[in-house]
């Protein structure tokens, strides 16, 4: 790679930032990606570009066809959860029916899955099924658990969700009880325990609830989170709202994330903290398109379409970033996923390596993208550069997520609060790193320690040719 040349790129040292009277970010040994523009000051010959799924073969034994599917890796296993219907209900089936049932499964690889003969309830005439949970409208029309990662959770509730279902219509001035999300916990995440209502319905509400409602414990943020179903006023679509809590009991005053674009319908949120950077949460919303594709059997006047999405946040955010609006994940050519309601992703991305995330989506299909890999800093054939905004790391290396072409690269120049290159640490001292890795380290020339700039407030500027650059970390 010596006969590797960047264009230098002039920078005029007295043009940076005399507006910058902010703070410096204390990212610490965070790794950040480049979902948002947070800590981008400036891309030049720099674009940031949105990477697509991509399916995987279909597994032997895949996930079933089935709606609010949640997989949560757990130690060297996957569980995972789906809604099913008891076939031998004859009651009216409408959203939190009496006959719908929960289904678990499990695997030890999170490609092909397994279907226990669990016993737990009888459901069309037998106990040899998966259902952990049944008889319990409306609570199991939405119920996505999550695994309780808190330091110090007791060993009976390992295992939480919120669910609940208010009933249709509008509902504006009810002040009854029971029409919120109630909390259920679980030592096993099979035998569950209803406990009080968490998140209760509000009477200035015309609907709410009526969809996967996501909850978390947030390690940045040190408490549990949730992400629910609301409907914006006057044009009633369908929407997002978050709430936290301390305990998993008393909730705040859910806060609006107002992100939809104008007329558009996000059906779910699919809301996650990022397993490798837990202060930035992904999402990955079923947009819902009024007017296409097909109706559903029981309301020929339902025509719809949906795709997914991409979204993000942070750790205490009120808002969603939405750098790319278009479609995540397309329907694709089968013409069952242009039916009513047939593009739901489960939620939670799932590393089965260290190279990349799976996405199970509700068709039994398994989507896999790079980690790291929702969104790139992408240079082209000529050279370009992307400039962080301050910052304060600590540790004593540099490491990055990055994928060249064979004359591609990136080199990498720190400088201090005024935009000078700090000695040892400048472009031209920097050693080109090129070619495909997850985590690679950067190096500099000489023997200066990097860890003397840890605590100091410097900025980042990445010099790429021919690069994908998905994500950085002191540490």
């Amino acid at each position: 790679m010596k006969s590797f040349v960047f264009a230098s790129l002039l920078i005029s040292i007295s043009s940076i930032h005399a507006e910058d009277a902010s703070s410096p970010e204390k990212i610490g040994s965070r790794r950040e990606l480049f979902v948002d523009k947070y800590l981008i000051e400036k891309l030049e010959g720099v674009e940031l570009r949105l990477h697509h799924p991509v399916k995987s073969p279909r597994a032997k034994s895949p996930l079933p066809v089935h709606h609010m599917k949640t997989v949560i890796p757990d130690g060297d296993m996957f569980h995972a959860y789906y809604r099913g219907t008891d076939p031998s209900f004859t009651g009216e089936k409408h959203t939190g029916h009496a006959g719908e049932t929960l289904h678990y499964a499990t695997s030890i690889d999170g490609i092909e899955w397994e279907l226990p003969n669990l016993g737990l309830h009888e459901i069309g005439g037998t106990r040899e099924n998966n259902v952990i949970l049944a008889n319990q409208p409306p609570f199991l029309t939405n119920f996505m658990p999550f695994l309780d990662r808190r330091p110090g959770v007791d060993p009976a509730e390992r295992f939480k969700t919120l669910a609940g279902y208010p009933g249709a219509g509008d509902k504006r001035g009810t002040n009854d009880p029971g029409r919120g999300l109630f909390a259920f916990v679980s030592p096993d995440g099979l035998h569950w325990t209803k406990k009080k209502e968490a998140i209760p319905f509000r009477s200035e509400w015309r609907h709410a609830f009526d969809s996967p409602n996501v909850s978390l414990w947030s390690e940045a943020e040190q408490l549990y989170v949730c992400y629910f179903r609301t409907w914006t006023e006057p044009d009633r679509l369908r929407s997002i709202s978050r709430s936290t809590s301390k305990d998993f009991e008393t909730w705040s005053d859910p806060v609006a994330m107002k992100p939809n674009l104008p007329g558009e319908h996000l059906y779910t949120n699919g809301t996650q903290a990022y397993f490798r950077a837990p202060h930035i949460y992904i999402a990955l919303p079923t947009r819902y398109v009024k007017g296409r594709g097909d109706a559903p059997e029981y309301d020929k006047k339902d025509v719809n379409a949906t795709d997914i999405l991409f979204m993000s946040s942070r750790a205490g955010s009120q808002k969603y970033d939405r750098l790319f609006t278009e479609a995540f994940i397309r329907p694709g050519m089968d013409p069952e996923s242009w039916r009513n309601r047939s593009n739901y992703v489960a939620l939670n991305l799932v590393p089965l390596n260290k190279r990349e995330m799976s996405i199970y989506h509700r068709n039994g299909e398994r989507f896999v993208l790079r980690t790291d890999g929702f969104i790139s800093a992408h240079a082209g054939s000529k050279t370009g550069e992307l400039m962080t905004k301050p910052i304060i790391f600590s540790g004593g290396k540099l490491q990055i997520n990055l994928s060249t072409s064979a004359v591609g690269g990136v080199r990498v120049e720190l400088q201090d609060d005024q935009g000078i290159p700090i000695p040892g640490f400048s472009l031209y001292d920097s050693v080109i790193a090129y070619g495909d890795a997850i985590d690679m380290d950067v190096s500099w020339k000489g023997k200066k320690k990097l860890s003397s700039l840890a605590g100091k407030t410097v900025r980042v500027r990445f010099e790429m040719k021919e690069c994908d650059l998905y994500s950085y970390r002191f540490y």
